[in-house]
């Protein structure tokens, strides 16, 4: 049985809360809708209730003490999941949500616009998508599983391996026109749009056209593919975007590909979830739908994926045709 003599109540947590995040009493009345001292009162309930103070009190200011800051990062960690949980019980009272965490990217340009073919095959599950991008500890955030790009090396993780990647350079059509590239080497001197996590992608590339990358290497640091495709559209520079990224504007012509076909990137896109939930149903049904979908859109599945994913689909189909 659960201990739960030092939980504090949650209205002192909340004035806490609010008073670290506002700067003062004052604030976290008006964040609260509370009196100025009905948040004094239960600021002194909370610290006789932990036996010690959370802040020095000069005057009316009041400056938190290191307990208090270390006290205030782990219980702001604990409000959002309180939080989270409850968002998901209101959206969905029969328990079918699924906290995905996925690269920002890929969210916006591949998994949002096919979310409602999910949504429409599970109407039971709800699918809340936070943005990540790196990867972190599951016992730590409360996510349910993560998109992530590199190697399938979590650890405690189980991964599904959904594509490798493919690197193109594309660059503006106006920009090509003032700066033809006809090799490798005519892009010395051009600006090489980069991401910092991906900081051996253009030496990479270079390799696999046969050339040796330019020194140093001419570029913007970008934080997002989104933020590089828009500079590369705008003539800012050659952007080296997974192929997956690129497709749509290649098709449009607002951006167009450098020399032979794309190189390998370091790493593939995974779907990874903690071990402890491989039985959660809104996994398993979003796990089978994204294998699926990655087999029908030729995302470049392994051949085991693939072959999962068929098996998948011929078992929906069969149901299907039964009912």
């Amino acid at each position: 049985m659960r201990q739960r003599r030092f939980l504090p109540n949650l209205s002192l947590l909340l004035a806490f809360d609010a008073v670290m995040r506002t700067g003062s009493v004052t604030g976290a009345a008006q964040d609260l809708g509370l009196t100025q001292s009905t948040v004094s009162r239960l600021l002194q309930s909370l610290e006789a209730q932990l036996g010690q103070p959370l802040f020095i009190r000069h005057k009316k200011r009041l400056t938190p003490t290191e307990a208090a800051e270390r006290y205030f990062r782990d219980i702001a960690a604990a409000l959002d999941l309180v939080q989270r949980a409850s968002m998901s019980l209101i959206a969905n009272p029969d328990g079918g949500s699924l906290d995905l965490a996925v690269l920002p990217t890929f969210a916006t340009r591949w998994l949002a616009p096919r979310l409602p073919d999910f949504l429409s095959a599970h109407p039971g599950v709800s699918i809340n998508l936070t943005t990540r991008f790196r990867r972190f500890s599951f016992d730590e955030e409360p996510f349910d599983a993560m998109i992530y790009y590199g190697q399938d090396d979590w650890p405690g993780a189980e991964h599904l391996k959904l594509f490798d990647e493919r690197l193109t350079a594309c660059a503006a059509p106006g920009l090509l026109a003032r700066r033809p590239v006809a090799c490798a080497a005519d892009l010395a001197g051009m600006v090489l749009l980069q991401l910092p996590t991906r900081p051996d992608a253009w030496q990479a590339w270079f390799r696999g056209q046969g050339a040796p990358p330019p020194q140093p290497l001419n570029g913007m640091m970008m934080d997002q593919f989104s933020m590089m495709i828009q500079a590369a559209i705008s003539g800012l520079g050659v952007a080296l975007l997974p192929d997956y990224l690129a497709r749509v504007e290649i098709a449009e012509g607002r951006l167009a590909p450098l020399l032979r076909q794309g190189v390998p990137g370091s790493g593939a896109y995974w779907l990874a979830w903690p071990t402890r939930k491989s039985g959660l149903k809104p996994l398993a049904a979003f796990r089978d739908w994204i294998a699926v979908r990655m087999a029908r859109d030729g995302e470049g599945l392994d051949d085991q994926a693939g072959t999962n994913a068929a098996s998948i689909e011929a078992s929906r189909m069969s149901s299907a045709s039964d009912n």
